[in-house]
């Protein structure tokens, strides 16, 4: 039933892209919205199928046949129904698809249709022959020669909806989770999409002082994702106590393929005496952060069959309070705890060839160091 309900779905957009008049791509918006236009190119929304090399390999290992991960990844495609069914491959000649998640598809979202296994975003039917229409938040938005601006409340509460909620796999196994059923788009776009200095358009018409930057800030950023998280550390009887606090709204781990854990390092003038593993984080299992997928019992790397699931995260907003024995700890030894962020675990980089390269380097996001009383 769910599958006769997506296909329709799927049917509704091609018919809506065939109704549009021509196609924006992403370059032709720098012409009126040059800052906004360069803050996106440095945006994750702006790589591709073409251009992220771990996403291209993990959509072709879970099904070289079939792109099933269009509908969010390649949304601007005039052929999504072809590609998630096999009958078309990605095309590095279709400037829809080389756009990634293009300016044109989020600025046309009309309604968000909520589903069990996966929300699916419905972009506006263009009448044909007129300027494409375009959705915003802005109040009373400029005109253009190439679109109309019309202002819309999708903007504010279901603009992430579609892509950023949750997706759920063929065995009800809920691969990714960013946004509960009660949540909306206003806290994603207080967090990813400040307000910054300058208005929207290269001419300024209104004297708009500010705009919402289009870089979307995370991982990549080193102040934003050290904001994501508090550290610290103190004595127990018979060792340390850390505690991590997740301040945002939703779960630190969201991505399958992602991780976050902890570096202990206790050190005795100068020289290390403890550490909370040996020779790699998932030693340690209350630090290392992540989901384990298994299909009928057995540990598998990708989740796209998987039957099962376990994991350990920290849910949003969330405390917790790990506690390490450390036999011999003295007074005046020195603890530095670090956060770490994989974007790539390693089973998962190993699954997909890439467990040499920059996907399974660490990446710090928070720092603390402690000096036992």
């Amino acid at each position: 039933m769910f599958r006769n309900l997506f296909l329709f779905v799927l049917l509704l957009i091609e018919a809506g892209n065939a109704a549009s008049s021509d196609y924006l791509d992403n370059h032709s918006c720098k012409e009126c919205h040059e800052s906004i236009y360069d803050e996106f190119q440095k945006s994750a929304h702006a790589r591709s199928y073409f251009t992220d090399e771990l996403h291209r390999k993990i959509a072709q290992k879970a099904d070289p046949n079939r792109y099933e991960c269009a509908p969010c990844h390649m949304p601007a495609a005039s052929n999504i129904d072809e590609l998630v069914s096999g009958r078309a491959r990605p095309d590095p000649r279709d400037v829809r698809q080389r756009d990634g998640v293009s300016c044109f598809f989020c600025h046309t979202i009309a309604y968000v249709k909520k589903a069990h296994r996966y929300n699916i975003n419905l972009p506006a039917r263009q009448a044909k022959g007129y300027k494409p229409s375009l959705f915003g938040s802005l109040v009373n938005p400029d005109e253009s020669d190439k679109h109309s601006s019309l202002k819309s409340p999708i903007y504010m509460d279901n603009a992430c909806m579609g892509c950023h909620s949750h997706k759920v796999n063929e065995n009800n196994v809920t691969v990714f989770r960013a946004m509960g059923p009660t949540d909306n788009s206003r806290g994603c776009v207080r967090c990813h999409m400040p307000k910054v200095p300058g208005g929207v358009e290269k001419m300024d018409k209104r004297g708009r002082g500010e705009h919402r930057l289009h870089t979307f800030p995370g991982l990549e950023d080193a102040k934003f994702r050290a904001s994501g998280y508090a550290l610290s550390v103190g004595r127990s009887p018979d060792g340390i106590v850390v505690t991590l606090e997740n301040r945002m709204p939703h779960p630190m781990i969201i991505q399958p393929a992602r991780a976050r854990y902890l570096e202990i390092v206790v050190t005795r003038k100068g020289k290390t005496v403890w550490r909370n593993y040996a020779k790699r984080p998932e030693e340690d299992r209350q630090g290392y952060f992540a989901f384990r997928f298994f299909r009928n019992g057995k540990a598998v790397a990708l989740p796209n069959h998987a039957t099962s699931r376990q994991e350990n995260n920290l849910q949003g907003k969330e405390i917790r309070r790990l506690k390490y024995r450390i036999p011999g700890l003295r007074s005046g030894d020195r603890v530095r705890v670090t956060l770490y962020a994989l974007p790539a675990r390693q089973e998962c980089a190993a699954a997909v060839g890439l467990e040499h390269s920059r996907y399974t380097e660490p990446i710090p996001i928070r720092s603390v160091e402690w000096t036992v009383p």
